[in-house]
Protein backbone atom coordinates (compact mmCIF):
# COMPACT_ATOMS: atom_id res chain seq x y z
CA UNK A 1 0.00 0.00 0.00
CA UNK A 2 1.19 3.68 -1.03
CA UNK A 3 2.51 5.68 1.71
CA UNK A 4 1.89 9.43 1.62
CA UNK A 5 4.35 11.57 3.76
CA UNK A 6 2.19 14.54 5.06
CA UNK A 7 -0.75 14.46 6.66
CA UNK A 8 -3.98 14.60 5.08
CA UNK A 9 -6.96 16.72 6.21
CA UNK A 10 -10.02 15.74 5.98
CA UNK A 11 -13.74 16.49 7.63
CA UNK A 12 -15.23 12.75 9.51
CA UNK A 13 -14.19 9.65 10.53
CA UNK A 14 -15.55 8.16 7.55
CA UNK A 15 -13.36 10.00 5.15
CA UNK A 16 -10.37 8.35 7.58
CA UNK A 17 -11.88 5.06 6.97
CA UNK A 18 -11.96 5.65 3.19
CA UNK A 19 -8.41 6.65 3.38
CA UNK A 20 -7.14 4.24 4.97
CA UNK A 21 -8.81 1.58 3.05
CA UNK A 22 -6.54 3.56 0.46
CA UNK A 23 -3.24 4.20 1.18
CA UNK A 24 -1.31 4.13 3.92
CA UNK A 25 -1.54 7.83 5.78
CA UNK A 26 -2.37 10.11 8.69
CA UNK A 27 -4.91 11.85 8.86
CA UNK A 28 -6.34 15.08 11.39
CA UNK A 29 -10.47 15.10 11.09
CA UNK A 30 -11.76 18.72 11.36
CA UNK A 31 -15.28 17.52 12.49
CA UNK A 32 -17.08 19.95 10.40
CA UNK A 33 -16.88 23.61 10.21
CA UNK A 34 -16.33 24.30 13.92
CA UNK A 35 -12.84 23.76 14.02
CA UNK A 36 -11.82 23.37 17.35
CA UNK A 37 -8.34 25.10 18.91
CA UNK A 38 -6.94 21.60 19.73
CA UNK A 39 -7.27 20.37 16.21
CA UNK A 40 -5.98 23.81 14.59
CA UNK A 41 -3.13 23.00 16.72
CA UNK A 42 -2.60 19.48 15.33
CA UNK A 43 -3.06 21.01 11.84
CA UNK A 44 -0.29 23.79 12.42
CA UNK A 45 1.64 21.25 13.80
CA UNK A 46 1.81 18.45 10.85
CA UNK A 47 1.83 21.57 8.17
CA UNK A 48 5.27 22.66 9.91
CA UNK A 49 6.33 19.56 10.02
CA UNK A 50 5.88 16.79 7.32
CA UNK A 51 3.22 18.88 5.61
CA UNK A 52 -0.42 18.79 4.70
CA UNK A 53 -2.73 17.62 2.27
CA UNK A 54 -6.10 19.43 2.65
CA UNK A 55 -8.93 16.58 0.80
CA UNK A 56 -12.37 18.12 1.51
CA UNK A 57 -15.78 16.65 0.18
CA UNK A 58 -16.36 18.16 -3.04
CA UNK A 59 -19.57 19.74 -1.93
CA UNK A 60 -20.08 23.17 -0.18
CA UNK A 61 -19.20 22.96 3.10
CA UNK A 62 -16.22 20.98 1.99
CA UNK A 63 -14.92 23.90 -0.38
CA UNK A 64 -15.76 26.43 2.90
CA UNK A 65 -14.10 24.08 5.34
CA UNK A 66 -10.76 24.15 2.65
CA UNK A 67 -11.17 27.93 2.46
CA UNK A 68 -10.62 28.50 6.25
CA UNK A 69 -7.24 26.12 6.58
CA UNK A 70 -5.99 27.50 3.35
CA UNK A 71 -6.57 31.04 4.74
CA UNK A 72 -4.37 29.77 7.73
CA UNK A 73 -1.99 27.79 5.72
CA UNK A 74 -1.83 29.05 2.40
CA UNK A 75 1.53 26.67 1.62
CA UNK A 76 -1.04 23.41 1.75
CA UNK A 77 -1.10 20.59 -0.38
CA UNK A 78 -4.47 19.70 -1.71
CA UNK A 79 -6.31 16.80 -3.23
CA UNK A 80 -9.45 16.37 -4.89
CA UNK A 81 -12.44 14.55 -5.89
CA UNK A 82 -14.50 14.70 -8.54
CA UNK A 83 -18.27 15.04 -7.69
CA UNK A 84 -18.55 11.64 -9.43
CA UNK A 85 -16.53 9.86 -7.74
CA UNK A 86 -17.79 10.91 -4.31
CA UNK A 87 -21.49 10.56 -4.70
CA UNK A 88 -23.26 7.63 -3.68
CA UNK A 89 -26.86 7.54 -3.48
CA UNK A 90 -27.43 11.15 -3.41
CA UNK A 91 -24.21 11.44 -0.59
CA UNK A 92 -20.97 13.23 -1.63
CA UNK A 93 -18.31 12.74 0.66
CA UNK A 94 -14.81 10.96 0.53
CA UNK A 95 -16.02 8.34 2.07
CA UNK A 96 -18.02 7.14 -0.82
CA UNK A 97 -15.27 7.27 -3.28
CA UNK A 98 -13.64 3.89 -4.23
CA UNK A 99 -10.09 3.24 -3.43
CA UNK A 100 -8.75 3.64 -6.42
CA UNK A 101 -10.62 7.50 -6.96
CA UNK A 102 -8.92 8.23 -3.46
CA UNK A 103 -5.34 7.36 -4.82
CA UNK A 104 -5.54 9.01 -7.76
CA UNK A 105 -6.88 12.03 -6.32
CA UNK A 106 -3.91 11.79 -3.90
CA UNK A 107 -1.71 11.22 -6.44
CA UNK A 108 -2.69 14.46 -8.19
CA UNK A 109 -2.41 16.84 -5.08
CA UNK A 110 -1.19 19.98 -5.80
CA UNK A 111 0.99 22.46 -3.85
CA UNK A 112 1.22 26.12 -4.19
CA UNK A 113 3.77 27.34 -6.20
CA UNK A 114 6.15 29.66 -4.03
CA UNK A 115 7.95 30.81 -7.50
CA UNK A 116 5.20 32.81 -9.33
CA UNK A 117 7.33 33.89 -12.15
CA UNK A 118 5.52 31.64 -14.78
CA UNK A 119 3.69 33.03 -17.33
CA UNK A 120 -0.01 32.81 -15.85
CA UNK A 121 -2.77 31.51 -17.10
CA UNK A 122 -5.82 33.90 -18.53
CA UNK A 123 -9.28 34.21 -18.60
CA UNK A 124 -8.92 34.15 -22.77
CA UNK A 125 -6.40 31.14 -22.19
CA UNK A 126 -9.60 29.27 -20.70
CA UNK A 127 -11.92 30.83 -23.04
CA UNK A 128 -9.80 29.36 -26.09
CA UNK A 129 -9.83 26.19 -24.09
CA UNK A 130 -13.24 26.06 -24.08
CA UNK A 131 -13.71 26.54 -20.33
CA UNK A 132 -15.10 29.81 -19.98
CA UNK A 133 -17.63 31.60 -21.46
CA UNK A 134 -19.34 29.38 -23.75
CA UNK A 135 -21.69 26.13 -24.05
CA UNK A 136 -20.74 23.21 -22.29
CA UNK A 137 -17.41 25.36 -20.39
CA UNK A 138 -19.00 24.07 -16.95
CA UNK A 139 -18.87 20.09 -18.08
CA UNK A 140 -15.28 20.90 -20.10
CA UNK A 141 -14.22 22.61 -16.80
CA UNK A 142 -14.91 19.47 -14.65
CA UNK A 143 -13.40 16.98 -17.13
CA UNK A 144 -10.35 19.46 -17.24
CA UNK A 145 -10.15 19.80 -13.47
CA UNK A 146 -10.46 15.92 -13.01
CA UNK A 147 -7.74 15.44 -15.49
CA UNK A 148 -5.07 17.65 -13.85
CA UNK A 149 -6.32 17.02 -10.22
CA UNK A 150 -7.34 20.76 -9.72
CA UNK A 151 -11.18 19.67 -8.92
CA UNK A 152 -14.12 21.41 -9.83
CA UNK A 153 -14.66 25.16 -10.00
CA UNK A 154 -16.23 28.44 -11.47
CA UNK A 155 -14.07 29.71 -14.27
CA UNK A 156 -12.56 32.22 -11.75
CA UNK A 157 -11.45 29.59 -9.08
CA UNK A 158 -10.78 27.08 -11.91
CA UNK A 159 -8.15 29.67 -13.00
CA UNK A 160 -6.61 30.95 -9.40
CA UNK A 161 -5.92 27.17 -8.92
CA UNK A 162 -4.28 26.96 -12.03
CA UNK A 163 -1.79 29.58 -11.31
CA UNK A 164 -1.98 28.73 -7.83
CA UNK A 165 -0.46 24.83 -8.55
CA UNK A 166 1.81 26.21 -11.32
CA UNK A 167 -0.29 24.67 -14.32
CA UNK A 168 1.66 25.59 -17.28
CA UNK A 169 -0.73 26.75 -20.53
CA UNK A 170 1.10 23.56 -22.20
CA UNK A 171 -0.72 21.12 -19.77
CA UNK A 172 -3.87 22.65 -19.57
CA UNK A 173 -4.42 23.34 -23.36
CA UNK A 174 -3.45 19.47 -23.28
CA UNK A 175 -5.89 18.28 -20.46
CA UNK A 176 -8.42 20.44 -22.31
CA UNK A 177 -7.38 18.45 -25.67
CA UNK A 178 -6.88 21.73 -27.32
CA UNK A 179 -3.14 20.78 -27.96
Amino acid sequence: MEKIKEIIVVEGRDDTAAIKKSVDAITIETHGYGISKQTWQLIREAYEGPGIIVFTDPDFAGEQIRRRILDRFPMAGEAFLHRDDATKKGDIGIENAAPEAIRDALAKAHCTMADESTDPITLEDLTAAGLAGGAGASAARAETGKKLGVGYANAKTFLARLNRFGITREQLMEAAGRE
